[in-house]
């Protein structure tokens, strides 16, 4: 079978095709079709499955070029992964989960279907708990969500937070005062911002009051009204921090708890605020909990094979 791919504009073919044509040999590679480039566009050969699944795909990574985001390799292979695991999953559904988050029009993408089904919580629920280990893109997701919401004027701030747990014994040995103490432990939520907006946009809004990173003792007494929170590294709240956290939520706001219950930095064992809101929250309708798991995890493809690699090697050396 043989298909015929025409676009509307030849200065977008770059960002789609990938520098020295890659994304097409990648594409060639994954769905075992053959790809020719002509003055119109391309011409696509192979078995009528492909070809068509060839063809979807294309339209799927417009969608990218036309918000003027390079297409990478990333996003081709996690793609084409997900749409062949999950038979739910289609590049048309694909291409609604994307969020628009950059005021230079990029767009961050779910990679797997846990984290379609987060966004899709995130969307459909006021509040959100998100469960599940590092490199899920539990916090990342959701501060794309919160800066998409802010810049479609659904809300009007966002409030990013962190216990400082790790803080407690030797906080009054460090210079400064109380947020130049906090701010190392608050940097990986700056560290997303920055990925998502110009940085003299986030510290322009830091200053407004419209963007505020702070640590989860600064919530107490507060009322957050029009306003997306998300409280992340949520297994070293204790108890009484979370509850003091979700009581905060006002009116027309949004709140999500991100954590992993398998990892908290509490002292001597204690009881984590997060373990603790599961077990009491769980069974109320209108509070959504996600589980991501190790599936989940978005990493670079050399990463997997490193571990194999090392995981042969320990074996080997038994």
């Amino acid at each position: 079978m043989e298909e015929q791919l025409q676009f509307d504009n030849n200065r977008d073919l770059q960002s789609l095709f990938g520098r020295y044509d890659q994304n097409l040999k990648i594409i060639e590679k994954e769905l075992g079709i053959r790809i020719i480039r002509s003055q119109e566009g391309i011409k696509i050969s192979g078995p009528d499955v492909q070809v068509n699944k060839t063809k979807e795909l294309f339209h799927y990574l417009m969608t990218f070029v036309e918000k003027g985001k390079d297409v990478k390799k990333a996003d081709i292979i996690y793609a084409l992964r997900l749409v062949e695991k999950e038979k739910s999953i289609d590049f048309k559904r694909l291409a609604k989960e994307k969020i628009e988050v950059s005021v230079k029009g990029g767009l961050i993408t779910p990679k797997t279907k846990g984290q379609i089904e987060y966004i899709e919580a995130i969307k459909n629920h006021d509040l959100v708990f998100c469960i599940g280990p590092a490199g899920t893109g539990k916090t990342y997701l959701a501060i794309a969500m919160a800066v998409n919401a802010l810049k479609k004027g659904l809300v009007r701030r966002i409030i990013l937070t962190r216990p400082a747990v790790e803080a407690g014994e030797n906080l009054g040995f460090l210079p400064g005062d109380m947020v130049e103490k906090v701010l190392p432990y608050l940097r990986p939520l700056y560290d997303a911002l920055y990925d998502m907006m110009e940085a003299d946009t986030v510290e322009q809004y830091a200053e407004q009051g419209i963007i505020e990173v702070a640590p989860l003792a600064f919530m107490r007494g507060r009322t957050l009204n029009e306003a997306f929170v998300i409280l992340d590294e949520a297994q070293n709240s204790r108890p009484d921090q979370m509850k003091m956290f979700l009581t905060r939520m006002g009116f027309d706001s949004k709140v999500v708890v991100a954590g992993d219950v398998t990892q908290s930095d509490l002292p001597n064992g204690e009881g984590n605020g997060l373990s603790e809101a599961q077990r009491i929250l769980g069974q109320v309708p209108e509070i959504k909990f996600i589980h991501l798991t190790s599936e989940d995890t978005v990493r670079h493809e050399l990463v997997q094979k490193i571990i194999e690699a090392y995981g042969k090697s320990t074996n080997g050396h038994r």
